[in-house]
């Protein structure tokens, strides 16, 4: 047995045992399926308690096989009152030895007994049919010009090979009465491969392309951040800022402070008073800075090599 919320519960309304039973599932979900069957009421079915209880496949194994067979209709877990005058709720796995559909398994969480008789089963994943996908307007427009005119009947082979070019035509401003009108108009007695001549006459008789509507004229405002003023497009102005001033980036370092002249002249009189240098008299100063003259420099009017 299990503990309370874990045991077995039999779903209403099964049939008798038989050799067929899961024939209908792979065979992990089968013999797993046939271990519950057989498992008595209120038996633990949590993943533990299933891999130990058989040798074949271990607790993760056992939950993909679970959650299979509820996928297939056979189990459902249903949270429900202990009773009628108690506040505490379990989880109970109910098991169905026939597969079960949806609306069976809602009808009995709500009435707590079995659905009608006559419920189909579900069918398996893997036999449903695949939905046929959707019909662009250009399919649509095509198929109908064999109801349009009797000589032009096109396969849905043909159809979905033509519909590129259809869809150009309706691209470019053509509606379907205008496209059926003109390639249906004007046909001979008798066409001998309707597809191959309605790809002519979509290919010779593809109307022009739509000349683009002009720009809209500049309205003369330009958004820009309410911290650092920079202009950009209100997509990139959430709430007004930009995204460097929501980051806290800054796009520029900030400009840096300027001595004033009088403390550009106290702080070198420091350092040269630091290092002992003082000015050379004026009149040094203007004879070592004056040009010094060659011993054999030639003097104007001199002869050469004088």
């Amino acid at each position: 047995m299990a503990s309370s919320g874990y045991g077995k519960r039999s779903a209403p309304g099964e049939s008798a045992r038989s050799a067929e039973d899961f024939a209908h599932l792979p065979v992990r979900e089968a013999y797993l399926a046939s271990l519950i069957d057989h498992l008595p009421e209120g038996a633990a079915m949590d993943t533990k308690t299933l891999a130990a209880d058989q040798p074949l496949y271990g607790q993760q194994a056992v939950r993909t096989a679970l959650n299979s067979l509820s996928a297939a209709g056979h189990l459902r877990r249903i949270r429900e009152r202990v009773g009628a005058d108690r506040t505490q709720w379990v989880f109970r796995t109910y098991f169905s030895r026939t597969a079960r559909t949806d609306g069976w398994w809602a009808h009995f969480l709500a009435t707590g007994e079995a659905g009608a008789p006559d419920a189909p089963a579900e069918v398996h994943p893997d036999e449903r049919p695949a939905p046929e996908p959707p019909r662009s307007p250009a399919y649509a427009a095509l198929a109908g010009l064999g109801l349009a005119d009797a000589r032009l009947p096109l396969s849905a082979a043909d159809c979905a090979a033509l519909e590129p070019l259809a869809a150009q035509w309706l691209a470019r401003g053509t509606t379907p009465d205008l496209f059926t009108a003109a390639l249906a108009s004007g046909l001979p007695p008798s066409v001998h491969s309707p597809a191959g001549f309605v790809r002519r006459r979509l290919i010779d008789k593809m109307p022009p392309e739509r000349a683009r509507p002009p720009a809209p004229a500049p309205t003369g405002r330009v958004m820009e951040c309410t911290a650092c003023r920079t202009p950009g497009r209100p997509t990139a102005l959430l709430g007004g800022i930009c995204r460097a001033c929501r980051t806290g980036a800054t796009t520029a370092p900030p400009p840096q402070a300027r001595l004033a002249p009088t403390a550009v002249r106290t702080h070198a009189a420091r350092i040269r008073t630091t290092v002992g240098w003082t000015p050379a008299p004026r009149a040094y100063r203007s004879t070592a800075m004056a040009p010094v003259r060659r011993a054999n420099s030639r003097t104007p009017g001199s002869p050469t090599g004088a």
